[in-house]
């Protein structure tokens, strides 16, 4: 079923999880539900409308007039649609029936249930609005669960990282479980990719008047064989010097056409050792004896498939010659794409080591291969993570981001010989994701981090600029991280921003100018934390003495004056994004924690990302750095204003990379961390999946891999640990966990070791690991 269809047959409304809200007109009392976001049905240019809920648990219809500056407000859709004047029923913008369906004209119930990530992959999850628009709520690990409140009839939906949807499902009824699991869904097209810096689709669409193909394509025994339709053969890559007979070089990707057909493209795969790890199940459900699953686990260091680019001249039956000097050693070659009159080829090569990226042309008719645009740094580029490229087909040109200036922003390039045309963004701050291109007015819609100087660097806000740099628009100031929703006719904004510490505010504001219009809702903050128990944002100075780190502190709802806390810290320091949470949520986990009896803390060191790349670049060769500089002297500037902060009992746990990062506390750190829960580390980085650990880590193995080894260095333990791994962990090898066993028991160290049968990748996360945590550092950080 597509996506589109299977979305369009659910009723979706909106979910609500923590924030409230206000405005002139009918004051609702302080105690009502936050309102995180504001979903609007538009009415022609007109106007829009939305329901918010109220503190009875009924709700309150809204009706906006951003020409007049008119907000209207009623108890139930027909007076709403009386008061304002216009028939909130008719076409909207899109030329359709506004749907409304009975859900939205009457009071839906409440439920809290539990989502369950029951693959064996870390999932993205979204809740689907009412618009058929999935909005992002998060990871889910590998059998990791989440409480959700949320209303009866929402649907839910679950995608794999690149955004292929996986699952979807109703939520019915308070308690239940929603267990995710593999569906048949098709991906649809226009599935939104919000947040995204990743490469766009480039390859240009085929003319509806393009000739048909007049060749066959023919596999054999991982080879081709090109024939007229008639299957006379032209050429057989069988009968080439440096294929035939050779099983190791395969051909199995798919072919590439010129327009013209004259010429045909694809990658011959040399292949790679394809390192398997076999993984025990001793307690399946369906038998009795254990069973064994075999996996395919390229590791660091591996020889790996490698693609080799060729090029067939079907018109002179021959393979062309390519030089490979500019492409030696490729990771990957992909956004294959032809020119429209077949006059040249393109493609991106990521070398291995992933310090160089070009984007390389290629005469088909000489062979000839040129450099049109070059990345390259000493340390790596983080191409999974910050890799935005967006052709320019009108102008020929591209869009092109890079952090070659020491931020990550924007530039513009001449296709036609990679000449730099302009650097679009500039400044002490980064751009964070592209929204929206309008290639007409040739302008740039995206969210940027620290472009508002006196407010968090990780913040994100709404900008606009011109291709050629300039007309740079902040439009939104509200101190917070922002998400925005543009109208129809792309007139105005709904911006809602909001902080760890500040439920959501919505205001509406022109998208020309960022002027606010209206003040449309705005959040109570009475009743959503106790006296101690708000979050704390706190930022300190880092190891240069310089750099302003940022976290939050979680302290107890009870906390007794004068009374200290031990400190327990959340952990993950993986370089490929940013940890510490910036929008208001509930941080359920964190207070949970925290109400019996710690301080919960968590912050974002050196080496992670979304700062400078100066920043981002403490982690190269260095994960056992972990931030861990920074982060301890944000914790003792943070008891120094926080004296009921214990410095003397710190904890820490992380799962994954943070599992790594919370056994390196107490082996590179112990005279400042007491206690660790470290889940499913990737404790050795030769152990773990080759892309993650050769980006951040770099290529070839070398001594730096033995130095940052948790196993190597399991003879310097201070503290207390407790080790948790699942035997069917299929992200992170279970074997490095139990290497760091194997090593501890020869060094005669004590610790405590969790391994749970039938357990995947963050099994720690589960109501029993949970237990078992708590459990752990209540009996080793609180006095008896």
């Amino acid at each position: 079923m597509k996506l589109a269809t299977l979305l369009a047959s659910v009723i979706l409304i909106l979910p609500v999880a923590s924030p409230t809200n206000s405005i002139a007109t009918a004051q609702e009392p302080s105690s009502s539900p936050p309102l995180t976001r504001i979903r609007p049905k538009w009415v022609a240019d007109q106007g829009f409308w939305y329901t918010k809920p109220l503190a009875n648990g009924s709700k309150e219809w809204v009706w906006v007039d951003p020409t007049s500056k008119t907000i209207l407000r009623a108890s139930n859709f027909e007076e709403l649609e009386k008061l304002a004047g216009v028939p909130l029923r008719n076409p909207n913008n899109n030329g359709g029936p506004v749907r409304i369906e009975p859900s939205e004209t009457q009071d839906e119930s409440r439920i809290d249930l539990a989502i369950r990530n029951g693959l064996d992959e870390t999932v993205e999850l979204f809740w689907v609005d009412f618009q058929g628009t999935p909005q992002p709520y998060g990871r889910l690990a590998p059998g990791e669960s989440r409480s959700q409140s949320t209303f009866a009839g929402h649907s839910w939906l679950a995608t794999d990282e690149k955004r292929n949807p996986l699952w979807t499902a109703i939520g019915s009824s308070a308690g239940e479980t929603l267990e995710i699991q593999k569906m048949q869904i098709e991906p649809s097209r226009d599935f939104p990719r919000r947040g995204r810096l990743r490469r766009q689709n480039n390859q240009p669409p085929k003319s509806p008047n393009a000739e048909p193909n007049p060749w066959q394509v023919i596999r054999e025994e991982h080879q081709l064989r090109f024939a007229t339709p008639s299957g006379e053969t032209i050429l057989d890559t069988s009968s080439l010097n440096d294929a035939a007979g050779n099983q190791s070089m395969r051909y199995d990707q798919p072919v590439f056409w010129s327009p013209d057909y004259r010429f045909a493209f694809t990658l011959q795969i040399a292949q790679g050792d394809h390192r398997e790890i076999t993984l025990v199940e001793s307690s399946p459900k369906d038998q009795l004896q254990p069973k064994l699953k075999t996996i395919r686990y390229d590791k660091p260091g591996d020889k790996l498939d490698q693609p080799i680019p060729r090029l067939f001249d079907l018109q002179e039956k021959k393979l062309v010659t390519l030089e490979n000097s500019l492409f030696p050693n490729p990771w990957s070659i992909d956004e294959i794409r032809w020119e429209p009159d077949s006059s040249r080829l393109t493609f991106l090569y990521n070398q291995r080591g992933h310090q160089i990226l070009r984007l390389l042309a290629i005469d088909p008719k000489s062979g000839n291969t040129s450099c049109l645009i070059e990345e390259n740094s000493p340390t790596y580029i983080d191409y999974a993570a910050k890799a935005y490229r967006e052709r320019l087909d009108e102008t020929k040109e591209i869009l092109w981001g890079s952090e070659r200036d020491g931020f990550y922003h924007l530039y513009r390039f001449s296709l036609a010989d990679g000449k730099l045309l302009n650097q679009v963004t500039k400044g002490d701050w980064v751009v964070r994701s592209i929204e929206r291109i309008d290639r007409e007015k040739k302008q740039i819609w995206f969210y940027a981090g620290g472009i508002a100087p006196d407010q968090d660097p990780y913040f994100k806000h709404y900008c606009r600029v011109d291709f050629d740099g300039n007309n740079l628009v902040q439009l939104t100031d509200g101190e917070g991280t922002h998400e925005v929703e543009t109208s129809p006719n792309a007139q105005w904004l709904i911006d809602s921003y909001s902080r760890v510490d500040l439920p959501p505010v919505h205001e509406l504001r022109s998208a020309s100018t960022g002027e606010k219009i209206l003040d449309l809702e705005k959040s109570s903050e009475d009743k959503l934390w106790s006296p101690t128990n708000k979050p704390i944002r706190w930022n300190a100075k880092g190891r240069d003495g310089k750099t302003d780190i940022f976290g939050i502190i979680v302290r107890p709802k009870n906390m007794e004056p004068g009374k200290k806390y031990p400190i327990i810290e959340n952990i993950y320091a993986g370089p490929q994004d940013s940890f510490v949470p910036k929008s208001f949520s509930a941080l359920n986990e964190y207070h949970a924690l925290a109400d019996q009896g710690f301080i919960v803390v968590k912050i974002d060191g050196m080496g992670t990302s979304n700062r400078s790349k100066a920043f981002h670049d403490v982690s190269y060769r260095n994960l056992s750095d972990g931030g861990f500089p920074d982060r301890i002297l944000w914790m003792k500037a943070a008891a120094k204003e926080f004296p009921e902060m214990d410095l003397d009992r710190v904890g820490i746990y992380g799962g994954s990379a943070g599992g790594q990062n919370a056994l390196a506390a107490l082996l590179f750190f112990g005279d400042f961390y007491d206690a660790a829960v470290a889940d499913c580390g990737c404790h050795d980085n030769r152990m773990d999946k080759v892309w993650w650990n050769e980006l951040y880590m770099g290529w070839p193995i070398a001594d730096h891999y033995t130095e940052n080894s948790n196993v190597v260095n399991a003879h310097r333990l201070q503290g207390k640990l407790q080790l948790v791994v699942g035997e069917l962990d299929t992200n992170v090898d279970p074997s490095s966990t139990m290497q760091v066993v194997d090593a501890l028991i020869k060094a005669d160290k004590d610790f405590d070791l969790l391994y749970i049968p039938g357990g995947g990748h963050g099994i720690g996360s589960s109501p029993y690991g949970k237990r078992r945590r708590d459990a752990f550092f209540k009996e080793h950080l609180q006095p008896q």
